[in-house]
């Protein structure tokens, strides 16, 4: 075997190897992997089972960033945006190549609004999500968002909305469960309050959190902010 098939061949067999991990323990894992959204009817990837961490076994990958650029161009809700970008993370798991194509074509859409002198929020959120699900899902040494900061990206996009938008409010409240803690309170208020004029956002907080009948999105947004955060 060649080492550059040798180097996918580790890399694909390890994140399988971490992927089922993540199935068995589906309740209690990365929240922006293992909890679905509720987006209704909304086009998305093709997905069976939100709960299955496999999605279509028959799905052609090759077809991935394709599919999720044409999703994400179309002028998805926020929402829809971070669901489809759950799945799409999930599925280029599968394809290592198609995994850094993905996220290169999604650094490079935001970049490029920047350098027309139209920042493009959505874009930046885009690819800010996507590092961040891609840091819960790939070990360190193989992550092709290694040595970038998604959160950043995340809050930059919030910046450019120049406006309230609790649907990226409650992105960023998901990606800093863990810390940083004031960041993430403040996420998570603004995500919570905003519920009231926006029912996507509003079922969505209401759902149950990584499938525990007992805590619904919210109740886990406010018992962070109850506990002072849940550090870094």
């Amino acid at each position: 075997m060649q080492p550059s098939k040798m180097s996918s061949a580790r890399l694909t067999a390890g994140i399988l190897l971490l992927l089922s991990g993540l199935i068995t323990t589906a309740l209690a894992g990365p929240p922006l992997l293992c909890h679905p959204l509720d987006i209704g009817k909304a086009r998305s990837l093709p997905w069976t089972d939100l709960w299955n961490l496999g999605g279509n076994t028959d799905y052609n990958t090759k077809n991935l960033v394709k599919d999720t650029l044409g999703i994400l161009d179309s002028g998805a809700p926020v929402i829809v945006r971070m669901e489809t970008l759950r799945r799409a993370t999930l599925y280029a798991r599968k394809d290592p190549q198609v995994a850094r194509e993905l996220l290169t074509r999604l650094y490079k859409r935001a970049a490029d609004s920047d350098a027309a002198e139209h920042p493009d929020a959505p874009a930046w959120f885009d690819v800010g999500y996507t590092v961040e699900a891609y840091r819960q899902l790939f070990p360190k040494d193989q992550n092709p968002a290694a040595g970038l900061d998604g959160y950043s990206f995340v809050t930059k996009a919030i910046g450019l909305r120049g406006r309230s938008d609790p649907q990226m409010e409650l992105g960023a409240a998901l990606i800093t469960l863990r810390g940083p803690e004031k960041e993430h309170q403040e996420h998570a208020r603004k995500a919570i309050a905003g519920a009231k004029d926006d029912p996507l956002l509003a079922r969505n907080l209401a759902s149950r959190f990584l499938g525990n009948e007992k805590e619904t999105v919210s109740d886990a947004l406010l018992r962070t902010i109850a506990q002072g955060g849940n550090g870094k």
